[in-house]
């Protein structure tokens, strides 16, 4: 599969503001790769997806959500940290950089505040790769083994 980087835009919205297509196709997203693909059954919807303080990334082809490419949400916890989750790229267009590029977006709103994430384990370079390191041990999440990473705040 090429390597090349796509052309499509990096979309953001608060939880409040999505659309019902976008959001929609967001969860179609996941659905398809963590559940389907991924044939982990498990509760995608965690209650989380429209909290006040919840944003969702997406990258779609031509700008339009049922062309959606990649995906990642990023909530505002509590203790005032931030949590990435759920990124995925969808399997066709998987190798190209959208995944980078969905995180670099995230992070860019991040900034110097730390940020914490679940990451699949074969992803951890990925995550390794933008100042994440592991904070706890590796644990298994329905047949899948994640790894706890933190990026410290600068």
């Amino acid at each position: 599969m090429p390597t090349q980087t796509m052309s499509a835009t990096v979309r953001r919205s608060w939880a409040a503001d999505l659309d019902t297509q976008t959001l929609y196709e967001l969860l179609r997203l996941r659905i398809d790769v963590f559940v389907v693909e991924q044939a982990c059954a498990y509760g995608e919807l965690d209650g989380r997806d429209l909290e006040p303080r919840a944003r969702h990334y997406w990258l779609s082809a031509n700008g339009q959500p049922a062309s959606m490419l990649g995906c990642v949400r990023l909530l505002k916890e509590p203790d005032g940290g931030y949590r990435i989750g759920r990124l995925c790229v969808a399997r066709a267009v998987r190798g190209r950089g959208l995944g980078r590029r969905l995180l670099q977006a995230v992070l860019a709103e991040v900034g110097d505040r730390s940020c914490v994430l679940d990451a699949q384990e074969h992803l951890a370079d990925l995550y390794r790769g933008f100042g994440f390191e592991p904070s706890g041990p590796a644990y298994d999440w329905d047949g899948v083994v994640h790894l706890p990473m933190r990026r410290p705040g600068r």
